[in-house]
């Protein structure tokens, strides 16, 4: 036991002080510590945040985003052309499929360190219970990623997923 300790204490003599992250050459990596995150109000979302990481959502190509739901707020149901691709950094983020709209009774908790797949043009929506606290999900992509909403104003008409997701949700 006393060899374990003196051998710890010389390793940590050994290594001395550790260095900044700003000591790293900034060609070389690049980080985005959370205090520094650029959070924006989430267009369309309302009561979510946003922050693009890598590349541009809108635009063809791989984009990484955040998103940061505050709690009670939901995504109405919608789609994605394109698969997404999301990990779960903190909180629990609530979701549910097909478009009858109720998230305090129709979506799933998924906690924290889930990694989730969208899949292209399958309606969803999703976003943090009222009472469960923020959650905050990172969505890779490749873009563009429009969300293609099933209600309200700018709603899909005609064939297509949405109206593929209302026709199930009236089956009985």
């Amino acid at each position: 036991m006393r060899a374990a300790i003196i051998a710890g204490l010389a390793a940590a003599a050994v290594t001395g002080p550790v260095p900044d992250f700003s000591t790293l050459n900034p060609a070389a990596i690049k980080a985005f510590v959370p205090d520094k995150i650029d959070w924006k109000p989430a267009a369309g979302l309302g009561g979510t945040d946003s922050a693009t990481l890598v590349g541009d959502a809108a635009k063809p190509g791989f984009y990484v985003v955040m998103n940061r739901f505050h709690q009670g707020n939901f995504s109405r149901p919608h789609y994605h052309a394109n698969d997404r691709y999301i990990m779960v950094i903190s909180g629990t983020w609530w979701v549910g499929t097909g478009t009858n709209y109720d998230p305090e009774r129709n979506t799933v908790p998924v906690k924290a360190g889930t990694f989730a797949i969208h899949t292209g043009r399958e309606v969803h929506y999703d976003g943090s219970r009222t009472g469960n606290g923020d959650a905050v999900v990172m969505i890779f992509g490749m873009g563009p990623g429009t969300r293609i909403e099933c209600t309200g104003p700018a709603a899909e008409t005609g064939p297509g997923p949405c109206a593929d997701a209302l026709a199930a949700a009236k089956k009985p």
